[in-house]
């Protein structure tokens, strides 16, 4: 059996969105047990040059969104960057949930093989497709993940592994 470009990036976003807005939810309910404002979580940062927790969430919402576009040559969804409040940030997250439920498996045949290029602020870079997704997409969608636990970890969420790998299927 092979493993498709969709079975490595969709399900994959899927899990690791489904996993942080669980994290998001204990963080929440953590911020209202202690009796402290939740915006204290959401504007911590691990370091004062690092982006604070909802823009690690943006990010990893628009990684998981911007692979597959970019896979499938298609235009993703346009989301503002607007999100202050928990309630805000699991919007987002459904949405993009969302956006890959609904997404073509089809669409993204064959682009393993695909030219994907990539402008960032130091100039542009081409992949093939496959490596773009597993040298790039994925690593850059959990530094994102990642570093949003670590941030709630840090403040002193209750959070363990399993609340990062979520439930076992």
């Amino acid at each position: 059996m092979s493993l498709s470009i969709y079975d490595a990036s969709v399900p994959v976003f899927k899990r690791g969105l489904t996993n942080l807005r669980a994290v998001l939810q204990k963080a929440h309910d953590h911020a209202l047990t202690k009796h402290f404002e939740p915006s204290v979580l959401l504007s911590s940062r691990l370091y004062p040059d690092m982006h604070p927790l909802t823009r690690q969430v943006q990010i990893a919402s628009d990684a998981a969104k911007f692979c597959v576009s970019r896979l499938a040559g298609v235009e993703p969804p346009k989301f503002e960057d607007v999100e202050v409040t928990f309630d805000e940030l699991y919007a987002r997250i459904d949405k993009t949930i969302a956006f890959l439920d609904g997404f073509d498996a089809a669409k993204l045949e064959g682009s393993e093989s695909r030219t994907v290029t990539l402008t960032v602020p130091s100039g542009k870079h081409e992949f093939v497709g496959q490596v773009y997704l597993l040298h790039f997409a994925l690593p850059n969608f959990f530094f994102h993940v990642t570093t949003a636990y670590a941030i709630l970890r840090h403040n002193g969420v209750e959070l363990g592994k399993f609340d990062y790998l979520g439930k076992m299927a």
